[in-house]
């Protein structure tokens, strides 16, 4: 008997976990709340642990294709002058380290290269999740659409997918306390027509400053060029990728820094501006038929670049533990999936804390000290842990 697995979130974590279901025999169905697809966020780093998982579904080409493939990550240079501290080379260097080259990407873009793959009928658009119920059986699923209309779904496997503020995890833990970081992040998109030349270079440049950072890197094969700025939030709390910011505020909080950011910044026409919580990790992903992927069970901080591709982990790791699960065994499968990754993206999620304080150190003893670090490091070696790890044999140990 066929396993009804519902996917609850049309997310990059989401979507990969329905195409890797799909690859493993089962097919899911996905629910997203958005009347239909649309173009959030900007740039993402797919780092080689999920280029590799996105080999696997076939989707390289279109990777590729898509996105700009960094020659170099990890560009630090100092605020007030750009001087470089240091650069980390990747290219053939990650190729032969980690069997995948890192890229840089539009988020909307990897996105719509997955939903792509996945046939139209499995995606239900406009279905906002306000309900999960599970007994012994099944699950019962309710969403309500723009409309006000009420649509009721039974499953034998729920797969909450569904951001930060999950509806689905309600049915799993208690509310999720939020941790205030104290800091906000810019986001804009310059065509690359109009921005400074060091812009447009495969690189993912970050500088650091006193109580700031700024990080810029292209996107869209070179069509565009993302940035993403962390300073002192002051009053703002709205957490969300939708709200609207100032330019004017994004270049006073960079004020003095090295002209060309400020040419930058000043090529944006709009901004976005959220505020940067933080969140303690889950004890439990799992409860009954229900599971959590993604965001919904592991929020990171942005520090690491590892939140899409820790999802896409979870997706494949999910589906390698349901492959051969029946409606009988779904409990079981599920709490192996969560022995398997929990560990992993707890790690993650507590390795993208504190970055900020390093990166945001003010001019003195203690910044020349992490300048000389940074001037000695190899960081592409030391995230092996990170880059090189392998979830299928994760499932053939456990």
């Amino acid at each position: 008997m066929s396993l009804r697995i519902a996917i609850v979130g049309g997310g990059i974590g989401g979507v990969a976990a329905a195409l890797f279901l799909r690859q493993a025999g089962l097919d899911a169905t996905v629910y997203e709340q958005a009347a239909e697809p649309v173009e959030l966020g900007a740039g993402i780093v797919v780092a080689p642990n999920m280029v590799r998982l996105l080999r696997r579904l076939g989707l390289a080409g279109e990777l590729a294709a898509c996105a700009v493939r960094l020659e170099a990550a990890w560009e630090f240079r100092r605020w007030r002058d750009g001087r470089v501290l240091f650069v980390q080379p990747m290219g053939e260097t990650c190729e032969r380290l980690y069997g995948a080259h890192c890229y840089v990407a539009h988020r909307a873009d990897l996105l719509a290269l997955l939903q792509r793959a996945l046939p139209p009928q499995l995606v239900r658009f406009d279905q906002r999740c306000v309900g999960a119920v599970q007994d012994e059986h099944e699950v019962q699923l309710t969403f309500v659409d723009r409309a006000g209309r009420t649509t009721a779904v039974t499953a034998d496997a729920v797969v909450g997918a569904d951001g930060i503020h999950s509806a689905v995890r309600q049915a799993i833990a208690a509310d999720v306390v939020a941790r205030f970081s104290g800091l906000c992040a810019f986001r804009c998109l310059v065509p690359a027509d109009q921005a400074p030349g060091m812009a447009l270079r495969p690189v993912q440049t970050l500088w650091l400053g006193p109580g700031h950072h700024f990080v810029h890197y292209p996107i869209s094969r070179g069509r565009l060029v993302n940035i993403v700025a962390f300073a002192p939030a002051g009053d703002w709390r709205t957490e969300s990728w939708t709200a609207d910011g100032e330019i004017a505020d994004l270049l006073a909080e960079f004020d003095g820094w090295d002209a060309r950011l400020a040419q930058l910044i000043a090529s944006a026409t709009t901004t976005k501006r959220w505020a940067v919580y933080d969140r303690d990790p889950l004890a439990q992903w799992t409860r009954g038929r229900v599971t959590l992927l993604g965001d919904a069970a592991h929020p990171m901080l942005p520090f690491f670049a590892q939140g899409a591709a820790q999802a896409v982990e979870d997706a494949a790791v999910l589906a390698g533990c349901l492959r051969t699960a029946g409606p009988d065994s779904v409990r079981d499968a599920l709490q192996r999936y969560e022995r398997l990754r929990r560990p992993r993206a707890t790690q993650v999620q507590l390795m993208s804390r504190g970055r900020e304080v390093q990166n945001h150190l003010p001019d003195g003893p203690e910044q020349e000290a992490r300048d000389a670090q940074l001037a000695n490091g190899r960081p592409l070696l030391d995230n092996a842990w990170l880059y090189g790890h392998d979830v299928e044999a994760d499932l053939q140990r456990g």
